[in-house]
């Protein structure tokens, strides 16, 4: 048998301007998406750890995370 001692996923996330759109509201859409996924992040108590997050000269945002997968113990994964 066998058991997951530990597991995480490591993300690299783009989150990009609506193409139909104005560029200064779009940015700040971007900007609120980024917000909102960090914040249901700790909403559902998923463990995670933030390893960069950069803008993008068009204003959209890099994002690469480790966080926890399924509940599952994370170990040494995000020290």
């Amino acid at each position: 048998m066998k058991r997951v001692k530990a597991a995480c996923i490591c993300q690299t996330l783009h989150f990009m301007l609506k193409e139909d759109a104005a560029h200064g509201w779009a940015v700040k859409q971007v900007n609120q998406e980024v917000e909102n996924y960090k914040n249901t992040l700790e909403r559902k108590d998923i463990q995670h750890k933030i390893v960069e997050e950069s803008v993008q000269p068009d204003g959209s945002v890099i994002l690469r995370i480790i966080k926890q997968y399924n509940k599952s113990p994370v170990g040494d994964y995000l020290k």
